[in-house]
């Protein structure tokens, strides 16, 4: 089984490096894009046998405690296959 992590700075935290990507694209011609905001993907191997609630519940901690800054990021854990 695997897994994937999603970790994305809050709404109501400013994006920089998100409006710096927006006007790229706008300077390149990408009028429609209105705004951006990045994040990062972490993709997880989970080894065989794990049970998907307790990969869950482990991986939600990881991300909490490790992979996001609970104080300015949010996360989402997605478990595949």
């Amino acid at each position: 089984m695997k897994a994937r992590v999603f970790v994305s700075l809050k709404k109501t935290v400013l994006d920089p490096q998100g409006q710096t990507i927006c006007s790229a694209l706008s300077s390149r011609g990408y009028g429609s894009i209105a705004a951006v905001r990045q994040g990062k993907v972490f993709d997880i191997e989970l080894a065989p046998g794990t049970e998907a609630s307790q990969a869950q519940k482990q991986l939600e901690e990881i991300a909490k405690d490790v992979l996001a800054n609970p104080v300015i990021e949010e996360f989402k854990v997605e478990l595949i296959g």
